[in-house]
């Protein structure tokens, strides 16, 4: 089966709370678990980064939901693709902190491909491998 992604990057209405956040994040995964779709929700307090993948009709019915969304505003898409196989199975979606830093790095990254440095090439990371950086602490945590 075909897998598509779609990273983007967008800013937090003001008055978005941690708990409507929180609620935001569980029916996203609920939604995403029916469409087939895993990803992770990044937020430094002011922006988002989210990355999701999943089969090419899951993403683009749980993108057109991102779109319409009221949590968020000026939505830039960084990249949208083909996958060989999930980068990030973990989750029907996962919510995670991150410092401004991180997520500015992030998102100036070139996402024009969904890959991963060669194996032990740590000289230059893909936006996927400084997502996995993220990523895994939280995994391990459960």
């Amino acid at each position: 089966m075909p897998l598509s992604a779609i990273a983007y990057v967008s800013r937090a209405q003001p008055d978005l709370s941690a708990e409507r956040l929180h609620r935001l994040v569980e029916d996203a995964a609920r939604f995403n678990k029916l469409a087939g779709v895993t990803g992770v929700l990044l937020h430094d307090g002011e922006r988002f980064l989210q990355y999701i993948e999943g089969p090419p009709d899951g993403i683009d019915s749980v993108y057109e939901r991102i779109l319409q969304a009221g949590s968020h505003i000026d939505i830039i898409e960084l990249g949208r693709g083909r996958l060989g196989q999930r980068q990030f199975p973990y989750w029907a979606m996962r919510s995670l902190p991150v410092d401004a830093a991180m997520l500015r790095q992030l998102s100036s990254s070139d996402w024009s491909g969904f890959t991963r440095a060669l194996q032990g090439d740590r000289s230059a990371p893909t936006p996927v491998d400084l997502l996995d950086q993220v990523v895994q602490p939280a995994l391990h945590a459960g």
